[in-house]
Order: C-alpha cells, then sequence, then structure tokens
C-alpha cells in the first residue's frame, strides 16, 4: 500500500525547561515520514526546502524508505524557520521568530509515480495548499487524513470548510477542536465538526491522550506516563505518522483498526517527546516500538469483578 505525506521540511529552534538547541531539523513533513516509515518500507513526500537544507538529513529520510521524488528544493531560497520557548507546563509555547521562506509561495507538484496512493496524509499547511493537492491526484484515495490549526481557522476559515468537505478524517487537538466547532464539550464538538464533512475526528488531548469519534463510536486512548517530556514539538505531526502509517501498513481503515492504529500513534509519539526534535525518532528498532506498545496495552488492560 502507498502513503503519500504533504508537509513542511523544516528548521526549528526550541527552548524548553531541559534546555535549548540551535537549528535543527523539524517540520510535519519529516515528523510524519519518519514516524510512519517504522510500519513501511516505502512512502511519498510532497514538500519544499532551500539550497540550506543539508544533504545529510535528506539521506537519512531516504535510508528509512521515503522517496523524495515529490521534494522541491529551491536553489538561491532559504528553508521554512521556527523557533519557539516552552512554558514550564509544558502544554504551551511562545512563537519567537517565523520564516515562511521558501513555504510562502508552495505549489505542490505531484510526480506521476504518487499518482494512484492508497493513502493520502495532509500536513498542517494552509487549506488552499491541502485542497490543490486532493484536486491534483487523478485518483481518490481510499482514506484522507488532515491537520489543521487555530491560526487558519483565524484567517482562512471559508476555505478550510471548504477543504474539510473533501476528506475523511481531521486530527486536531482540544483547544482546535472547540475553536472550529463553537462548542465546549468535545462531544458536541465532534458532532459539529464531523457534520462539516469528516467521516473521522481524532481530537488530541496531549498528555491526557487522545479520542476517536465516528458516528455514535467512541475510542479514548490513553497517554503514557513519561517521566520526562524533553521536547513536545512535533509530537502530533508523529502520532498522525504512525495512525496513518499502520492503517497503510495494514490496508484497513475499520474503526476497529482505527483503534490499534490510535495506540500506534500515541506510542511514536511517547518516544518523540523524550528528545529533542527528531532525534529518537531516527534511531528506534521494531523491538523498542513493540515494547512501548505493549505498554500502552497494559494501561487499560483489567479484569471486571462484578459485585452488582
Amino acid at each position: 500500500m502507498s502513503l503519500v505525506t504533504v508537509g513542511s521540511v523544516a528548521f526549528d529552534a526550541i527552548e524548553t525547561p531541559f534546555g535549548k538547541t540551535d537549528k535543527i531539523i523539524g517540520g510535519a513533513g519529516t515528523y510524519i515520514a519518519f514516524s510512519s516509515s517504522y510500519f513501511m518500507e516505502k512512502q511519498n513526500i510532497v514538500s519544499v526546502v532551500g539550497e540550506d537544507f543539508p544533504q545529510e538529513m535528506l539521506d537519512k529520510l531516504k535510508t528509512r524508505g521515503v522517496n523524495l521524488e515529490g521534494l522541491q528544493i529551491k536553489q538561491g531560497e532559504k528553508t521554512f524557520f521556527w523557533s519557539g520557548k516552552y512554558n514550564n507546563d509544558m502544554n504551551s509555547r511562545d512563537t519567537l521568530v517565523t520564516e515562511l521562506n521558501v513555504l510562502e509561495h508552495f505549489d505542490p507538484i505531484i510526480p506521476e509515480s504518487y499518482q494512484g496512493c492508497d493513502y493520502l496524509m495532509l500536513g498542517n499547511l494552509s487549506p488552499q495548499v491541502q485542497l490543490s493537492v486532493i484536486e491534483r491526484l487523478t485518483e481518490r484515495p481510499k482514506l484522507i487524513a488532515m491537520d489543521t490549526m487555530n491560526f487558519w481557522m483565524d484567517i482562512a476559515m471559508d476555505d478550510l470548510k471548504k477543504t474539510l468537505k473533501e476528506i475523511d478524517i481531521l486530527i486536531i487537538n482540544d483547544e482546535e477542536a472547540r475553536q472550529l466547532s463553537g462548542e465546549y464539550s468535545l462531544v458536541k464538538a465532534a458532532k459539529a465538526i464531523r457534520a462539516m464533512g469528516p467521516k473521522y475526528l481524532i481530537i488530541k488531548k496531549g498528555e491526557h491522550g487522545a479520542l476517536l469519534f465516528h458516528e455514535s463510536k467512541v475510542f479514548f486512548a490513553p497517554a503514557l506516563p513519561l517521566e520526562e517530556v524533553f521536547d513536545p514539538t512535533g509530537a502530533g505531526d508523529t502520532f498522525a505518522g504512525g495512525f496513518m502509517g499502520y492503517i497503510a501498513s495494514t490496508d484497513d481503515y475499520s474503526f476497529e483498526n482505527m483503534k490499534r492504529a490510535i495506540i500506534a500513534g500515541s506510542a511514536m509519539a511517547s518516544f518523540c517527546v523524550e528528545q529533542f526534535g527528531t532525534e529518537k525518532l531516527e534511531n528506534l528498532s521494531k523491538q523498542d516500538i513493540e515494547n512501548r506498545i505493549t505498554e500502552f496495552v497494559k494501561l487499560t488492560d483489567f479484569d471486571m469483578v462484578q459485585t452488582v
């Protein structure tokens, strides 16, 4: 099965209570690709970087089986750059610098070899760009998943609603779900958002887990309690990559299999936050992932004794 990921490949500079970095590799597309690569031998990415992007990181992506034919390298231009500082609770952050650079006029090009893909993951980009990718595919994929954020709700709500009508799964956090729907209750929010188009909705709640909604069904997956969280950057994208990688590798998008995919995505996100940037995601073993998934399963595995 084939997966196409569309998302930023970028530079980040991060400061948390545990330390700070100079420029390191980031971007939604990067995190999604690394994460999903542990479930799929081959996948495809659509993105753009400047001539300043290191060949070493491109080689690492290739080593993980990521096809870079759809990655544009703009000579004489710079890669997207974001810098942020996390507060002590690690749930909120302040953006210090945003330099769009090559991303400002990103026009996604879909190589012929990507056409006919089975699964499509649209990382957080403008809804116009996300919709253009869908329109440029000659065949509709089996499943289209999409991430977005409150920034696009603030400045491009009409375009966002157009794109939502064309997708199957929306992946957002609880704050974004409330803003998009206008509802505080996440159950009511899910119903309102699914009426906009997506058949499925995943609401990420950070250290409190994730919710999956479809019709009248709801599934909740807890987050794994960790001793230390060094850097939450990219955790949501890593979750999405693990989720879509698992779905694509099993070629099963039933609600029951999505439950398993939620656990797979949660396991990958738990690795991501343990080190800065993509560092932890670059060197995992199959056994590491299997052990972490087992830990998640144990969180909710119990026997109930009937006493009533």
